[in-house]
């Protein structure tokens, strides 16, 4: 055994750390022949079959002061012989455990040279118990299937060691760190946090848990909002977290980390009543005081640390049970001090896991030495021998079967991994306080009642709870607009009710009633779009709001062209009589009106039809920024707007816009046209004028407005509704209540022939000669009395000339004759023809023209007369001043006659024998620059 010790001996001079651990993996029945020969269990067999034998264990830990992790050890010694010895007095086992320590100094290669000598050197040891150091714990129990050897760790709780492919052979009383994820999801799930941030120190110990901790919160459904990294300076990645409203924040950092991560929560206002911090429960006693490195106080630290939660295993079983030492864990709590204080160590927070665990070593080399002498029983040549990988496998078998009540609680495996219990507690007032704890076998959690205290009166929320909160029509506002919209409404019928009743009268007949109706029809199609824009999402279903969005659109398109195609018809009836150059009689019926305005109609429901198949109106949603609760709670609001949209939205209200524009823009064009007709009862277009201005401007105010607005409804429809209104009631005023008045005040004022008068204007464009009828006003309220008087005989002599002309009428109806052109250049008295100003009754106080005309003589000169002419009396020639006075005496009721038929009035046959002046040779010939207009019938 020399040269073999010297061997290796040099080897460990020789060779690293590594290839020192390459030859004891690599070779180790080799090594364990040349080192010992009695590590062959087969080799004695007398370990199991006799009582009293003292049974080695190799302890593995760091005893030397210097090295890391050496005050566990020097708590754990203590407990280790208190369990060795409460087994010897409980006298239910055949033999004495005798632990032999090797130190490791929680270095990797001193670690392995010190198994290496217990391998060589030392015993035949049955197990290993140890293991501190998880580099070290690692190392070496990933070799342990080679040896046949089964260990049992009481403090390694690195993850890493959890993985049975590479560690079959290790096991542990102590809960590895993952143990406590469990219990994390499970009191996320107490208090329904489903959505939650994780905050890891980049070191691998907290990386496996931190990876552990997301396939578990995976499996339950929680959602990881963010997931963060961090080295040395934690506070980038705080503040990520709570850009991404992670309320509920898991960290995996050691206590020196930890005063930093505190220190930036305080900073970022990440503590209180709608943050909860879960940290390791690990760490050393009043650990921000030891660890504080940063520019926080303590009093800051306090304050962002106040009510975090902590989760470790427990070291002491809460329930006062008796377990398999006879003792409960108080009892031997109280051993274990007394120990302590005798000799002067400190207490380790794994002694009682070293203490269960010698007691799991006890159970299981009875179980194994009950197997051995069963089946030796069971050889009947009485020579049965056992190798070390059949003991090694029994050790195996029997340790997954370990069941007992310890002072840490109950004593299970689940492949190598202990099911013990996680102790939960909350930082109170500076101090750590237990509120409860999971129990991993039954895989329950017991919370203390009332001893978790929140910042607020509820737990905090797992993220900011976002209420969706329509932006809906105030119900007074709405209420308030409908009633304004029912008194229009109401207006409108009333409009309507006076228009069918006096349809037959004169004034209301010369208006078009029918055009009028469908104004007012018009007007009511708009005013009751009002009540539809007016509902939202929150008075009809989503289905119901979409079919809103159509209807709307209709009516209101539908009643615009229906009132404004109507007004702007009329207009074009008057354009069209009073802008007949040839003087023709024209009859335009309202049947012909009405076919405009349909056609108007059918323009609007192609339009409507392509939009509604093509690309209809649907309803969207459109979120707003979230927004703070008004009452304070701990929820936030995200405003939502329902919209009336679809993919081409501004292609079609373009085509819309146009459109109307376009009919605002004819209808303008006709009210200029015919601003010169001034018969009230026919013209109109004073009024269209007025509400096609007062309609164009409020629509482009009311359009920008309510696209500047749509975000709030309450403006954009009190914009819109207020904009229908007017519009509409303009309207209706302007077309109806100038007919109220005058049907109030003088019913047949409208029809009377009270102004007439020929004018003359000489327009520079086309040199021609135009003659208008316009109003004179009066010019000398004083000579009432004796124009009335002039009047009368006025009156009395159109009466007589009137017979006159019936019969010359009758005369000439068989015989045309061609009337002599007036030329211009031959009578100079022409410019100054008589006017026929009033021809009703004396008491209009108008001014007699004819009268004045007759009593003055020609002043003005066309052009050069004949000075033959110039004695010549008015009888003499036929173009007399005198002669043309009485032909134009005689044309005038032709054309009065003539006019009325083609505006609904009075047919010319009822009063005289023609069918038309256009008929009489004398109107057939009159010269084209003379035209004559009427403005007064």
């Amino acid at each position: 055994m020399a040269p073999a010790r010297r061997d290796c001996s040099g080897w460990e001079m020789l060779l690293p750390t590594g290839c020192l651990l390459l030859c004891v993996l690599l070779s180790p029945p080799a090594l364990a022949k040349v080192c010992n020969d009695r590590t062959k269990h087969g080799q004695d067999n007398s370990w199991f079959a006799r009582d009293g034998e003292n049974l080695p264990i190799m302890v593995l830990m760091p005893m030397n002061e210097s090295a890391l992790m050496s005050s566990i050890s020097q708590g754990i010694e203590p407990a280790v012989q208190l369990a060795i010895q409460h087994i010897r007095e409980s006298r239910k086992y055949s033999f004495s455990l005798i632990t032999k320590i090797y130190d490791t100094e929680c270095d990797n290669a001193k670690g392995l040279r010190a198994f290496f000598d217990a391998i060589c050197y030392g015993p035949k040891h049955l197990m290993i118990f140890g293991g501190v150091c998880p580099s070290v714990t690692s190392i070496i129990a990933e070799s342990l299937e080679g040896w046949n050897l089964v260990q049992l760790s009481f403090a390694a709780t690195t993850p890493v060691l959890a993985d049975k492919k590479k560690y079959p052979n290790f096991f542990r009383t102590v809960p590895s760190d993952n143990a406590v994820n469990p219990a994390v999801v499970k009191f996320l799930n107490y208090y329904n946090w489903s959505r939650v941030g994780t905050l890891t120190q980049d070191v691998q110990r907290f990386s496996e848990v931190r990876n552990d901790l997301t396939n578990e919160l995976e499996k339950a459904d929680i959602q990881i909002a963010d997931t963060e990294s961090f080295s040395n300076d934690p506070c980038v990645n705080v503040k990520k977290l709570k850009d991404n409203d992670v309320r509920i924040i898991i960290g995996q950092f050691d206590e020196n980390l930890a005063s930093k991560v505190f220190c930036c929560a305080y900073n970022l206002n990440m503590f209180g009543s709608k943050y909860q911090w879960i940290i390791p429960g690990w760490y050393q006693g009043n650990w921000w005081e030891q660890a504080n490195t940063t520019n926080c106080t303590t009093k800051k630290l306090l304050t962002a640390m106040e009510g975090y939660i902590s989760v470790d295993f427990e070291p002491l079983s809460a329930r006062q049970i008796k377990g398999i030492s006879g003792r409960t864990p108080k009892e031997y709590e109280r051993e274990y001090s007394r120990v302590l204080q005798q000799k002067g160590v400190e207490a380790s927070k794994f002694h009682g896991f070293a203490y269960d665990g010698i007691w799991v070593i006890a159970k299981t080399l009875t179980r194994v030495m009950e197997l051995l002498r069963v089946k030796q029983r069971q050889n009947p040549y009485h020579n049965f021998t056992v190798d070390d990988r059949e003991v090694g496998k029994m050790v195996l078998d029997v340790m997954n079967e370990t069941n007992f009540n310890g002072v840490t609680g109950q004593v299970m495996f689940r492949n190598g991994e202990r099911m013990g219990t996680i102790k939960f507690n909350q930082f109170h007032e500076g101090q750590e306080v237990k509120v409860g704890e999971y129990n991993a076998i039954a895989d329950v959690l017991d919370l203390i009642n009332n001893s978790i205290r929140f910042q607020g009166v509820e737990p905090p929320k797992d993220r900011t709870f976002v209420r969706l909160q329509r932006r809906h029509i105030n119900v007074p506002l709405y209420s308030i607009l409908s009633t304004i919209t029912i008194l229009g409404m109401l207006m409108a019928g009333a409009f309507l009710f006076f228009n069918i009743k006096n349809r037959n009268h004169r004034l209301i007949k010369m208006s078009s009633p029918y055009m009028n109706n469908l104004i007012i029809l018009g007007g009511m199609l708009s005013y009751a779009s009002i009540f539809l824009f007016g509902l939202d999402g929150g008075f009809v279903s989503d289905k119901e709001f979409e079919t809103l969005c159509t209807v709307r659109t209709w009516i209101l398109i539908v009643g615009y062209t229906t009132a404004f195609g109507a007004m702007f018809a009329k207009t074009w009836r008057v354009h069209a009589i009073f802008k007949n150059v040839k003087m023709k009689k024209k009859i335009i019926k309202d049947q012909k009106l009405l076919i405009i305005v349909g056609g108007m109609l059918l323009i609007d429901l192609c339009i409507l039809i392509c939009w509604q198949i093509v690309d209809p109106l649907k309803r969207t949603v459109e979120e707003y920024s979230l927004e703070a609760d008004p009452q304070g709670r701990d929820i936030a609001i995200r405003p939502f707007l329902e919209h009336c949209e679809n993919t081409h939205m501004t292609i079609w209200l373009g085509i819309v816009y146009a459109y109307k524009g376009l009919l605002m823009l004819f209808g303008c064009f006709l009210a200029w046209e015919t601003r010169n007709v001034s018969i009230p009862a026919l013209n109109d277009s004073k009024y269209i004028g007025m509400a096609v201005y007062n309609v164009g401007i409020m629509c482009i105010i009311g359009a920008a407005v309510s696209f500047l607005t749509r975000d709030q409804p309450n403006v954009q429809f009190c914009i819109v509704a207020l904009v229908i209104i007017f519009c509409s009631t303009i309207t209706l005023c302007l077309v109806f209540v100038p007919k109220l008045i005058t049907m109030r005040t003088n019913p047949d004022a409208a029809t009377q022939n009270r102004r007439l008068k020929f004018t003359q204007n000489q327009k520079k464009e086309d040199s021609k000669t135009s003659t208008s009828v316009t109003s004179v006003n009066q010019a000398n309220t004083s000579r009432l009395d004796g124009l009335q008087t002039d009047n009368h005989r006025l009156r009395m002599r159109i009466t007589e000339l009137d017979k006159e002309l019936e019969e010359v009428t009758m005369q000439l109806q068989d015989t045309p004759e061609k009337t002599p052109y007036i030329k211009q250049n031959h009578y100079p008295d022409a410019n100054n023809i008589l006017s026929i100003r009033n021809f009703t009754d004396g008491k209009d106080g108008e001014k007699s023209i004819l009268k004045n005309h007759l009593e003055q003589k020609p002043q003005a000169q066309w052009g050069s007369m004949d000075p033959s002419r110039i004695n010549r009396g008015p009888l003499e020639d036929i173009n007399s001043p005198e002669h043309i006075q009485r032909r134009l005496s005689l044309q005038l009721p032709i054309l009065h006659h003539a006019y009325l038929p083609s505006i609904g009035g009075v047919d010319a046959s009822c009063t005289s024998p023609n069918g038309s002046p256009g008929s009489s040779p004398r109107h057939r010939h009159m010269p084209p620059s003379y035209r004559v207009m009427v403005s007064g019938l």
